[in-house]
């Protein structure tokens, strides 16, 4: 059994250029089949949150009129305790999970990328080739990385993330205070983006990464994968 650490953004909005703020949070399925897919193989997932804020997900991924939704919502529901208790990012010790896990929804983007502590925890999962996975915006939390020369760890790795397309098509892009691809390949990342809302899944080693929710379930599975 491995320990994995889903790592969920705490922000509730994305604050846009226009002075406006874009309400948001993590993206249901994403956290959901990331978390599921982990406990369905055996392993021990935990949840952090910067400042152990109680995280929110973001309206739109609930769809609470479709059966879809609903099931979304019994799912977070049954595992409300560990959303309701996340652990402290801060205080989560280097070397302690094998997997250091990103869900997306516009959130990471506000605080996640920035996070000093998950630099460090990413850091250390680098150094040790433990498995990091990033999904849809997850990889904005990849931007927190910086080694101690300034340069991005992740600079030279192929990924997937939510594509500037896919924003342009969701209609946050010409708002939005970046985007999310566009600064991974400015750090020197690779981004592999696949066509807007295909189920694109991109392993590099121990660095597994999808591009939208439409990867959420394939992405699990090569994190679980990855972890074997």
């Amino acid at each position: 059994m491995a320990r994995a650490l889903l790592v969920v953004t705490g922000a509730d909005h994305l604050a846009l250029t226009d002075g406006t703020e874009h309400p948001t949070g993590y993206w249901a399925e994403e956290l959901i089949e990331l978390h599921r897919g982990l406990l369905a193989a055996g392993h021990q997932v935990d949840i952090a949150t910067p400042g152990g804020r109680i995280p929110v997900a973001d309206a739109a991924s609930l769809d609470l009129d479709t059966e879809a939704g609903r099931e979304r919502r019994a799912y977070l529901n049954s595992i409300s305790d560990q959303l309701d208790h996340p652990l402290v990012l801060a205080e989560v010790q280097q070397a302690t999970y094998d997997a250091i896990v990103l869900p997306g929804g516009h959130g990471p983007m506000q605080d996640l990328a920035f996070d000093p502590d998950l630099g460090r925890l990413l850091l250390d999962a680098l150094d040790r080739d433990a498995v990091i996975g990033a999904l849809c915006h997850g990889p904005a939390g990849l931007l927190s990385a910086t080694r101690p020369d300034g340069s991005f760890a992740f600079a030279g790795r192929r990924l997937a993330a939510f594509t500037d397309a896919e924003e342009v098509q969701g209609g946050l892009a010409d708002r939005s205070p970046y985007l999310v691809q566009q600064r991974l390949e400015e750090r020197g990342a690779e981004v592999a983006a696949g066509a807007p809302w295909s189920q694109t899944v991109v392993v590099d080693g121990r660095l597994v990464s999808g591009q939208n929710p439409q990867s959420s379930a394939a992405t699990a599975a090569a994190v679980v994968d990855a972890l074997a």
